[in-house]
């Protein structure tokens, strides 16, 4: 891991921030292009590409679905619903805020509904890795707003098949339809539609750089979530911290891939001694060693400032994924932060725990996008449907108004289409 000595935050923050490769952009651009000509056969051919099976047929039939669940361990089904059930009753408690509004002033009547969109692709990474986790995540809020077709997609494994404990939580939590295919693809075809796969109104779901990218360059004719992934951990601790449990943390979220950015941002350098130190010492026995140390290779470093002020200021500006914040008074701290995706407090909620079972979600803005929203939840499954209903004496009250602000702006015709009901 890099150490920094933090002095200039905008211009540090700006070369730890992930950069496009143009080599990507025109290879997402090709796959969007071709997936919207060509349809299926085209989807078919990557995921040949890809994965190195032929596929068939991209829906997953019900006997697999059915054949997924004598692959899977009970513990494992009662996590998922653990982690269902959890999530529901957060999700429930902001759906039940979302009340309809009626607004009444000088004969105008304005009224704000919520209403849940029509349908949803939920992405799901998957290939060589397995996010079962991410179904409960993309689906549950989904479920919770009301959304009439939920769409999940899937890149199958080198068997041409999906984790089967991704297809069992995927019939959990309520899924429609799943498809085999994943990358670039998966998003193209969610947004143009395919001959076997309907268009969808948002996509939704984290993923790599190909499939971050795929849903910026579409958010053109299809609504998304946010760019969500690479995964991004950050930890504020002071000299109280516990040096195994923030080595342990890192460690936890630099397994997901060699592009997750984690960081340590302290005012102790004894801390940041021992965290190196143990870091060192575990990443030769832990699993999954080399992704770990590729991560921290590229992304990974250590911020030093010299006072809690200054770790605060930040990580506001950097605004990560997730935040920990493990110091003497992180309550305190907590107060401070406004930009995280997640804000996770003291030195027993650890990231990893909120990916699973928590009660949050984990499907998070990256990228500094922490700055303008949080989590994916029911609000990003629903839309405010307003109208609106005026009488003639509203328009006769603001008549002498609507001449002044139209003619300012140079649109006369505006104020005539109220004149002319007023003669």
């Amino acid at each position: 891991m890099r150490i920094i000595d933090v002095q200039d935050m905008d211009s540090i923050i700006e070369s730890v921030r992930p950069k496009t490769n143009n080599d990507v952009r025109q290879k997402v651009l090709s796959i969007i292009s071709d997936v919207r000509k060509r349809k299926d056969k085209a989807i078919k051919e990557y995921e040949t590409k890809f994965s190195g099976v032929k596929i068939h047929s991209l829906k997953v039939t019900k006997q697999e679905i059915k054949s997924a669940y004598s692959k899977v361990g009970k513990d494992q089904i009662d996590g998922i619903k653990l982690a269902k059930m959890r999530l529901e009753k957060s999700e429930n408690a902001v759906r039940k805020k979302l009340q309809n509004i009626s607004i009444t002033m000088d004969g105008i009547v304005i009224k704000k509904a919520f209403l849940p969109i029509d349908i949803v692709g939920c992405y799901i990474p998957g290939g060589k890795a397995r996010y079962p986790s991410t179904i409960v995540m993309s689906v549950v809020p989904a479920k919770v707003a009301g959304v009439k077709k939920i769409i999940a997609v899937s890149p199958s494994n080198e068997k041409g098949e999906i984790d089967p404990l991704t297809l069992v939580a995927a019939d959990i939590c309520g899924v429609d339809a799943f498809y085999k295919m994943g990358g670039a693809q998966a998003i193209a075809a969610l947004a143009y539609g395919t001959e076997s796969i309907p268009q969808v109104d948002k996509i939704v779901g984290p993923g790599g750089a190909f499939v971050t990218l795929a849903k910026s360059l579409l958010s053109e004719i299809v609504s998304i979530d946010m760019v969500a992934g690479p995964t991004e951990l950050a930890i504020v601790a002071d000299t109280t911290a516990n040096a195994e449990f923030v080595a342990l943390d890192i460690i936890s979220q630099a397994e997901h891939s060699p592009d997750t950015m984690c960081c340590l941002i302290t005012n102790s350098l004894k801390l940041k001694n021992l965290v190196l130190k143990s870091l060192k010492q575990k990443i030769r026995i832990i699993k999954r060693a080399s992704i770990v140390k590729e991560s921290l290779r590229k992304n990974g470093f250590i911020a030093i400032c010299n006072t809690e002020q200054q770790m605060t200021d930040f990580a506001n500006r950097l605004a990560p994924e997730h935040l920990e914040i493990i110091t003497k008074n992180p309550q305190k701290l907590a107060k401070e932060i406004k930009s995280a995706g997640l804000t996770l407090i003291g030195k027993n909620t650890p990231s990893s725990a909120s990916d699973y079972l928590l009660g949050s979600n984990h499907i998070l803005p990256t990228n500094r996008f922490g700055r303008t929203r949080g989590s994916l939840g029911v609000l990003d499954y629903m839309k405010i449907q307003t109208q609106i209903e005026s009488s003639k004496p509203a328009l006769e009250k603001i008549s002498k108004y609507m001449k002044a602000l139209t003619e300012a702006e140079g649109l006369p015709n505006h104020y005539e289409a109220v004149k002319g009901r007023l003669s």
